[in-house]
């Protein structure tokens, strides 16, 4: 990659000036109004021993051309000691603003830095250019840039993670910048190394133990296509209510269609396999199938106000990330708009695309498996996301996979079997040079996207 020059050289001498050393004695606030390109936004309600910042970091639209134009990117940080371990933090998405903390930062009872994702509003840069600016490195770089920043205040020990597309973030991070980090823990993340070749459908026909579950998912969807005039009006009345549109789908009866399409994926994605008692049946009536959809994915989530925060996403799943083929077959008798599930279907007319990247994926995979290190992957079983993951391979050093048995898209390393958990535990606290662990009492992250809804990596 190329160099930054005299900019980040001026960077890395200005860090200089709040070594930890040197500051050890200075209280937080102050130290960190000293740190280049920083500013700190405010202060708010923390647990005891520990002080919460809402932040904002200057980092270049295009790290290729950083004297050009720049955006102001949306950090928090949850400060407990400057010799206590780093937890760098992204969903992949926008940055929560409250004081919580992610599994390893409890695991290893540490700072934690929390980073909003490029693009994800208001951490935009205006006039956006879409094609050059938003890209896995140019991600990865704007962490590179923070760790630097806050390196001079954190000397301890450094770890990255995140769950789904913050956990794919880390890896990505990892892969540009594997020394910036001493472990990296990706929750749930996807690796769909060539998108054209799919194993989707397969796992999708044989996802858990119990077929008669499958089969109730399958029956629900074929017939609330069969019902989708009925539907479709209590979908209506829903949407007139929200105020809701569907310019960038096309229509609210395409948007229903891709929600129904969508739910057998998202049942197993978010739900147990022993939910399925809740799946209605053929003589169930249409208010309860539409009250099924409400917990399990609205039909009206592909709506322009429901996708708007979200387009980043789709924008990079459509020209680099890659993504599921759609599970429909069973449903193509019955479909108005087939094959229409796909990312580019919810990014705005107005939003060009590029023609699709078939390089990034395969060099991560290929850096995983030759080069990686450090790297502990937790996966759910029943998992969806989970049909394609990383792969640890014969050169890959120190590294670990883990999956929770009946597992979903919140798969953590306390649902792991004991051994399991035990042994992930340690090894997080190896990398962070953690011997023995008093926790603070704080809640996990309540804004992890592996709690939303299925396109929500």
């Amino acid at each position: 990659m190329r160099r930054f020059g005299a900019a980040m050289a001026a960077l890395l001498m200005a860090v200089v000036l709040v070594s930890p050393t040197a500051q050890a004695a200075e209280d937080i606030a102050d130290a960190l109004e000293r740190v280049p390109g920083l500013t700190v936004v405010s202060e708010g309600t923390a647990p005891a021993g520990f002080r919460f910042f809402k932040l904002t970091f200057t980092q270049p639209a295009d790290h290729r051309r950083p004297g050009a134009s720049s955006f102001e990117q949306r950090l928090t940080l949850l400060h407990r000691d400057v010799k206590a371990p780093m937890v760098m933090y992204t969903s992949g998405y926008n940055v929560s603003e409250n004081p919580n903390r992610s599994e390893p930062t409890q695991l290893v009872d540490g700072n934690q830095l929390s980073m909003e994702y490029r693009y994800f509003t208001p951490s935009r840069p205006e006039p956006a250019d879409w094609s050059r600016q938003l890209t896995i490195w140019q991600a990865a770089t704007d962490q590179h840039r923070v760790a630097v920043a806050f390196k001079g205040l954190y000397g301890a020990r450094w770890l990255a993670t995140g769950g789904s597309k913050g956990g794919m973030t880390a890896v990505y991070f990892r892969r540009f910048y594997p020394a910036d980090v001493d472990g990296t823990i990706a929750y749930v993340a996807p690796n769909d190394v060539i998108d054209g070749l799919d194993v989707y459908d397969r796992f999708l026909s044989t996802v858990g133990d119990d077929p008669a579950c499958r089969e109730a998912l399958r029956a629900n969807q074929r017939e609330s296509l069969k019902r989708r005039d009925e539907l479709g009006a209590l979908a209506s009345a829903e949407a007139a209510a929200k105020g809701y549109t569907f310019d960038i789908v096309g229509s609210q009866d395409k948007a229903m269609e891709i929600a129904i399409v969508d739910s057998y994926f998202t049942f197993w994605q978010y739900q147990t396999q022993a939910d399925c008692a809740s799946v209605p049946g053929p003589s169930a009536s249409t208010a309860e199938i539409f009250a099924f959809y409400v917990d399990v994915e609205s039909l009206n989530t592909y709506a322009d106000q429901e996708l708007a925060g979200y387009v980043p996403y789709y924008y990079q799943a459509a020209v680099q990330l890659g993504a599921p083929r759609s599970y429909e077959r069973h449903l193509r008798d019955l479909l108005r708009y087939p094959g229409t599930n796909v990312p580019a279907t919810f990014v705005p007319s107005s939003v060009a695309l590029p023609r699709f990247d078939p390089v990034s994926m395969p060099d991560v995979d290929f850096w995983v498996r030759t080069r990686g290190s450090e790297l502990l992957f937790v996966n759910g079983e029943n998992d969806p996301w989970g049909a394609e993951p990383f792969q640890l391979g014969w050169g890959t050093r120190d590294s670990y996979s883990y999956t929770v048995p009946g597992g979903n898209h919140g798969a953590k390393i306390s649902q792991l079997p004991a051994a399991d958990a035990a042994g992930a535990t340690a090894t997080i606290r190896r990398w962070a040079a953690v011997d023995s662990v008093t926790t603070h009492q704080l809640p996990t992250l309540d804004s992890n996207p592996v709690l939303e809804t299925r396109p929500r990596l």
